[in-house]
């Protein structure tokens, strides 16, 4: 009487077995906090997995810089506002890995901390599989002011740039971003940013593209007529940003 029972015992042992074996990436994305240690400072931030990720495949990323009032050493706030909540609402969308660092305070300018973004940055190629060759700066306020900045400062980088209600001086990035794609935007009610500043820089990468051969219109600008300071709802929603994305970081 007991004989199907010890024929079936190893059937059960096979599947319990093949089970715990295949490593299935999630189907949903998922939040995974993380640590860096710069300097003698430690630094939390949170980084993206897509939908199916898997750590051992390279995976376009975009290194995401928050605003002024997500400062703070929580780790978690600059998931809260822009980027995160499109994350978790369109998946599908933005199949990256996103990387969001945080500096601690407002007062200190993104580029006053940059090592925080890159080592968090590098932190999630060794560990999550982002390819440091196909990466975009995006950022938000005083994150778009930093995306600015650092995307000039370290324009071998990035695949392309999209600061949003971002200030800064013209002079200062034009020049040294010539040669990347760059979607910036801006609300013309913003009474925090002049949309002035990015009009300006845009325009006059434009001309420097111009002047060096290369096509002008690989600098955009999108307006938000209604929009005050948020412009970064509007433009994370735009159609087209997460089809523009997918294109210069050969997304799948």
């Amino acid at each position: 009487m007991h004989a199907p029972l010890l024929l079936l015992a190893p059937l059960f042992l096979l599947a319990a077995v093949t089970s715990a074996g295949a490593q299935t990436p999630p189907a949903a994305g998922r939040f995974v906090a993380r640590e860096v240690k710069v300097g003698a400072e430690k630094h939390k931030f949170m980084v993206w997995l897509p939908p199916g990720h898997d750590a051992k495949q390279k995976w376009p990323a975009i290194l995401f810089l928050h605003g002024s009032g997500e400062s703070g050493t929580d780790g978690e706030k600059p998931t809260w506002v822009g980027l995160g909540p499109a994350l978790k609402a369109h998946p599908e969308q933005w199949p990256y890995v996103v990387v969001f660092p945080q500096k601690p305070s407002d007062e200190e300018e993104w580029e006053e901390r940059e090592g925080v973004a890159f080592a968090a940055l590098d932190d999630a190629t060794h560990t999550f599989g982002a390819d440091p060759e196909r990466v975009a700066l995006m950022g938000m306020s005083q994150g778009g002011h930093g995306t600015w900045f650092i995307g000039a400062r370290h324009a071998d980088r990035w695949r392309c740039l999209v600061p949003i209600c971002g200030y800064g001086r013209p002079h200062c990035i034009s020049g040294r971003i010539a040669a990347l794609p760059v979607w910036a935007f801006h609300g013309l009610r913003d009474d925090v940013v002049d949309p002035r500043e990015t009009q300006a820089t845009i325009a006059q990468t434009r001309d420097i593209r111009k002047q060096r051969g290369l096509d002008p219109e690989t600098a955009h600008l999108t307006l938000f007529p209604e929009a005050n300071h948020n412009a970064w709802d509007p433009a994370i929603a735009h159609d087209s940003l997460h089809v523009w994305l997918a294109e210069r970081l050969g997304a799948r």
